[in-house]
C-alpha cells in the first residue's frame, strides 16, 4: 500500500519537477509579504470566526460547483475526499488510509474506519461508489462529470476497501480526488435531497453545515463527532459584503476577522493599521484576457493577434497591481505541474497590430464589448485595456457585472466577446486548466473561449493518460504553444493569495489552490 513516501516515488515527480523549475515552497508565506502579528493574549479554542467576502456561493454541491470561491466554503470543512494535499501540496491520506495502484487501470483504496457522515450515516465503500456513480450519471448532468470520465467503474471489495477501475490510465487521478470535485457525499443525503443537495451539504468534515441565508451569509458549526482532530472553532460564518472598503473596515473595527478579495491598492492602508495585517502566499492561478472565438470579428485570428499585440501587460502589473504577482507568460501558473517557462504570448507591437487589423478588413478598427466583474482591480485592468485598444481603433465598451452574473455569462449563456478574468487551479496539475478551459468539451462549462481544435484536444487527452512526468511536461508545453499561437488568451499575471487578517487571528492560511485553511485558527481576546 502507498504511504506518502512510496506515492512520491511513483507520482510525486509530477509536482516535484515543476517545483524545481519554479523554485517555490508552497507551505510558507514569503517573509517580506506579511506583517508580524502581536503576540496573542488569552488564546483559546472556540468562538465564532467571521469571514467577509465579496460574493455569495451559488452552489454548495461538489458536483455542481464551478468556482473555487464557493468550493472554499465547504472544502476541508464540510466535505472531505479520499486523499488531500498538505500545505506543501503533497498528497496525504484522508478518508482513505492507504492506496495502491494494482495496474495501470486499477487503484485500490483502504478506507478509514469509525467515520460517520454528519447525518449519522456510516462512511463505507458504498458511499464512495454512490458519490462517483452520481457525478458520472448522465441524468444528473453534473458539469464536473468530465473530470471523472476516465473512471469506468467503482467496485466495492468490502465495506472498507474500494477499487477505482479506469478506461485508460489517468495521471491526474489523485490530484482530482484531492480537490473539491473529489468530495465524498453522504449516500443518505444523495437519496434524500437529490438536486437539492446544494442546500443541504452532508459530509464527514470537522464542520457541519448549519444554515444559508442566500445573499447574506453561510454558517458552519463544529462537528462534535469528527473522526480526526477536533475543530478549533465553534462556528464559522461567511458573510457577503460586496464593497471592498467595507470589508476591510469590518476587520479593522472588529466586526469581522478575515476579509477576502482585497484590492492591491488597499495594501498600504492595511499595513499601516495596528489592528490588522495582510496575508500573502503563493497561488496556482493566473489572470488573463480571453476571447470568445465564436463571435465575429474575434473568429478571425488576425483580429485576436492584433488585440493581443496592442496590450502591454507589464504596464498593468506595475500600474494596477503595484507589482503584486508576477508577469504571466502562459495560462498555466509557474507552480502548476505542466507549466512551460519557454512559451510566449505575442509581443507588444502597436504597428504590427494595426497592420493585422487592416489585413482583416478593419483599417479603422471596430467596436466590441468587454466584460468583467465588480472587483476594483479587475475594473481598473479593463479600463487600462480599453485605453490601450483605442490605439488601434478598437472601441471596447466595458460592462461591469456582479461576480455571479459574470460567471453565468461566460460559462453558461456565452454571450460575451472579450472578458477579463482569472482561473485558479484546484489540483496543482495542468490538466485542471487545460481540460476545463481549452478542450472542446470544456470540462462541462469552462470553455469560455468557445474554442475547438482537434490537435489541441489530442494533446490534452494525451496529457491525461501519459504517466511519464517528462513526457507529460513536453505534451503540455506543446499545448500551451498552440493556445498562445492561436491567440485565445493574453496572459497578464500569476496570482498571489491575498487576505486581510485581524491581529486577533492566528493559524490562518490559504492553500495554493485558493482554499481557506481554518483547521489551526484560534481567536485571541
Amino acid at each position: 500500500m502507498y504511504t506518502q513516501t512510496s506515492l512520491h516515488r511513483r507520482i510525486g515527480l509530477l509536482l516535484a519537477a515543476i517545483m524545481v523549475l519554479a523554485g517555490c515552497s508552497f507551505g510558507q508565506e514569503p517573509p517580506h509579504n506579511n506583517q508580524i502579528a502581536p503576540t496573542p493574549q488569552n488564546v483559546a479554542e472556540g468562538g465564532t470566526l467571521i469571514i467577509v467576502r465579496m460574493s455569495d456561493a451559488t452552489n454548495l454541491d461538489p458536483h455542481f460547483i464551478l468556482t473555487i470561491n464557493e468550493a472554499s466554503v465547504i472544502q476541508g470543512k464540510v466535505y472531505e475526499g479520499l486523499v488531500k494535499r498538505d500545505r506543501n501540496m503533497n498528497i496525504q491520506p484522508q478518508l482513505a488510509m492507504a492506496w495502491k495502484q494494482i495496474d495501470d487501470l486499477t487503484w485500490e483504496f483502504t478506507l478509514r474506519q469509525g467515520v460517520v457522515f454528519h447525518d449519522g450515516t456510516p462512511f463505507q465503500a458504498q458511499a464512495v461508489k454512490k458519490t462517483f456513480d452520481r457525478v458520472l450519471d448522465p441524468a444528473v448532468a453534473s458539469p464536473r462529470a468530465a473530470m471523472f470520465d476516465k473512471i469506468k467503474q467503482v467496485r466495492v471489495i468490502n465495506p472498507y476497501k474500494v477499487q477505482i477501475i479506469l478506461h485508460k490510465p489517468f495521471a491526474p487521478l489523485l490530484s482530482i480526488l484531492a480537490s473539491h470535485e473529489g468530495s465524498i457525499i453522504s449516500p443518505t443525503a444523495i437519496d434524500k435531497y437529490g438536486r437539492e443537495l446544494s442546500q443541504h451539504p452532508v459530509g464527514t468534515g470537522p464542520y457541519r453545515f448549519q444554515s444559508w441565508e442566500h445573499g447574506s451569509q453561510i454558517t458552519l458549526s463544529k462537528n462534535q463527532f469528527y473522526w480526526g482532530e477536533a475543530a478549533t472553532l465553534d462556528h464559522v460564518v461567511f458573510k457577503v459584503v460586496p464593497d471592498d472598503a467595507a470589508r476591510i473596515a469590518m476587520v479593522e473595527n472588529g466586526e469581522a476577522h478575515i476579509a477576502e478579495s482585497i484590492p492591491v491598492m488597499e495594501l498600504d492602508r492595511i499595513q499601516a493599521s495596528n489592528q490588522m495585517r495582510v496575508y500573502r502566499s503563493d497561488a496556482l492561478g493566473t489572470e488573463f484576457i480571453g476571447f470568445n472565438v465564436a463571435r465575429p470579428p474575434l473568429n478571425d485570428i488576425r483580429v485576436r493577434k492584433a488585440i493581443s499585440m496592442a496590450i502591454e501587460t507589464g504596464a498593468i502589473i506595475k500600474g494596477v497591481y503595484n507589482n503584486v504577482g508576477t508577469k504571466a507568460n502562459s495560462p498555466i501558473g509557474p507552480q502548476v505541474f505542466g507549466y512551460s517557462p519557454t512559451v510566449k504570448s505575442y509581443p507588444y507591437d502597436i504597428n504590427q497590430a494595426r497592420r493585422l487589423l487592416a489585413e482583416a478588413g478593419y483599417p479603422d478598427g471596430f467596436p466590441i464589448h468587454m466584460i468583467t466583474y465588480n472587483r476594483r482591480d479587475r475594473i481598473l485592468v479593463a479600463q487600462v485595456i480599453r485605453s490601450q485598444l483605442k490605439g488601434i481603433g478598437v472601441d471596447a465598451e466595458l460592462k461591469v457585472v456582479s461576480y455571479d452574473d459574470f460567471v453565468r455569462t461566460i460559462e453558461q449563456t456565452k454571450e460575451h466577446e472579450i472578458f477579463v478574468s482569472g482561473w485558479g487551479n484546484a489540483t496543482g496539475d495542468a490538466d485542471y486548466n487545460q481540460y476545463n478551459l481549452f478542450h472542446t468539451s470544456g470540462g462541462g462549462a469552462g470553455n469560455s473561449f468557445q474554442y475547438s481544435n482537434p490537435e489541441l484536444d489530442r494533446l490534452i487527452e494525451a496529457g491525461r493518460v501519459e504517466t511519464d512526468p517528462g513526457k507529460r511536461l513536453a505534451i503540455y508545453a506543446k499545448a500551451q504553444e498552440v493556445e498562445l499561437q492561436d491567440a485565445l488568451v493574453v496572459p497578464i499575471r500569476n496570482l498571489e493569495n491575498l487576505a486581510v487578517i485581524s491581529n486577533h487571528i492566528q493559524g490562518f492560511s490559504i492553500s495554493p489552490a485558493g482554499y481557506l485553511n481554518l483547521d489551526q485558527v484560534v481567536i485571541s481576546q
